[in-house]
């Protein structure tokens, strides 16, 4: 049974800096690509950050160069760093995972119907 946990989430004020983590096992699958998502308040869920099992990423236009994605498959850890944050990316914020790719050349979505596992979710939120 695929268990996927997110912690590190909080508050802080914009400009400042969080780390989100996300435990995962259970995968029934050797090609695993994952990613972190958020939803806002009345908003659609939508695609921060993903990761292929070979490594190639997919980064929202919105946090370019703020937010990057890191694994530790030793510790079957998915990482969010998050950095110059803004009011804009206060959200939920959930890790999720799928079956597939298996193919240095194959770019990992950021649709979340693409993606089989979810965790529960940490929250953000960033203040002005």
């Amino acid at each position: 049974q695929v268990q996927l946990v997110e912690s590190g989430g909080g508050s802080v004020q914009a400009g400042g800096s969080l780390r989100l983590s996300c435990a995962a096992s259970g995968f029934p699958c050797s090609s695993v690509f994952m990613g972190w998502f958020r939803q806002a308040p009345g908003k659609e869920r939508e695609g921060v950050v993903t990761l292929s099992n070979e490594g190639r990423t997919n980064t929202a236009d919105s946090v370019l160069g703020r937010f990057t994605i890191a694994r530790d498959n030793a510790k079957n850890m998915l990482y969010l760093e998050m950095n110059r944050l803004k009011p804009e990316d206060t959200a939920m914020y959930y890790c999720a995972a799928g079956c597939g790719g298996g193919n240095w050349r194959w770019i990992p979505p950021t649709q979340p119907s693409i993606f089989t596992y979810w965790g529960q979710g940490t929250q953000v939120t960033v203040s002005s």
